[in-house]
């Protein structure tokens, strides 16, 4: 017999997610996202300290909008998932584990991500 109390409609689109939801799930697809991007930082390390002309040459490729694009992607990676690591850490200390607490700590990560990257970005392109 099936029971007519069951979920209609589980589109994933139509549930309303709180904050809390968001910064996690941002906080996993940045751990992705840097999980790629550690390979292209070893590589333009690995490039930048070969010789003087192959530092000239990824310096002068780094100039490339499209390369700018994609290095602020992986550094907006990088301070998002560090942000939100501090936020776990200081939960891991007690504080913050309400429900309160806990939006006012997604509110803070989102907010202090927002504008670091955004100074990230424009320190790439200035």
């Amino acid at each position: 017999m099936v029971n007519d109390k069951r979920p209609v409609n589980l589109d994933i689109g139509t549930i309303r997610l709180p904050v809390t939801a968001y910064v996690s799930i941002l906080h996993r697809i940045s751990g992705v996202v840097l999980f790629f991007a550690v390979g292209i930082f070893l590589w333009m390390l690995d490039t930048s300290l070969k010789s003087e002309s192959s530092f000239d040459a990824l310096q002068e490729c780094l100039t490339h909008p499209l390369a700018k694009l994609v290095l602020w992607g992986m550094v907006a990676g990088l301070i998002y998932h560090l942000v939100a690591g501090i936020r776990h850490l200081i939960m891991d200390l007690g504080i913050g584990e309400s429900l309160e607490g806990g939006v006012l700590g997604a509110r803070i990560v989102l907010g202090v991500a927002v504008v670091l990257i955004v100074i990230a970005g424009a320190w790439l392109w200035l």
